[in-house]
């Protein structure tokens, strides 16, 4: 995000003056995006974790049903581990990561593909990186709004309270 920022804003773009070598930096940093999540592969924990954010369970439709109404009691949103929200944000991301790729691929290896492919994958690149962005933004601001959700991704744990009031299924593996 920070390299396709230094190469559309032109403010920021005057600051390194180096175009090529942001281009340069921002092509194999794209390509290196899924590396730590093929190394993670390796941790029987990251793994489960990903198990966890493939399953749509019941309990999830009634969350999002909540989260629609605005309805903010604990109650009204079961939630595992990855409460639905979560689930939709991580496939979303996954499946915003892999188009990313592809395009940049395209935009890359001019040879591989038409103009109008390549003039395509740009459009679609581009707009999709402005709509990664907003939604990382927003990603971001709702982790700001809760320290405890902060601390756990910090850490690793959370107090059973918060666990308990948020995230209520979370005991519950055969149902995840």
């Amino acid at each position: 995000m920070a390299t396709a920022a230094f190469l559309y804003v032109p403010q920021l773009a005057e600051l390194v003056g180096r175009r090529r070598l942001v281009v340069t930096v921002h092509e194999w940093s794209g390509l290196l995006i899924p590396v730590p999540l093929l190394i993670g592969l390796a941790s029987r924990a990251l793994r489960a974790d990903l198990s966890r954010l493939n399953r749509f369970a019941p309990y999830d439709r009634q969350w999002l049903r909540a989260a629609l109404r605005r309805d903010h009691r604990a109650a009204s949103r079961p939630a595992g581990k990855f409460n639905a929200g979560q689930k939709l944000y991580a496939a979303w991301i996954a499946g915003a990561l892999l188009v990313m790729l592809a395009t940049g691929l395209l935009m890359w290896f001019t040879g591989l593909a038409p103009l109008v492919w390549r003039t395509s994958a740009t459009f679609v690149h581009d707009w999709l990186a402005l709509a990664v962005g907003v939604v990382l933004v927003s990603h971001i601001a709702k982790a700001l709004a809760d320290p405890e959700a902060r601390r756990g991704m910090r850490t690793g744990s959370v107090e059973r309270r918060w666990a308990r009031d948020r995230h209520p299924r979370w005991r519950e593996p055969d149902e995840e």
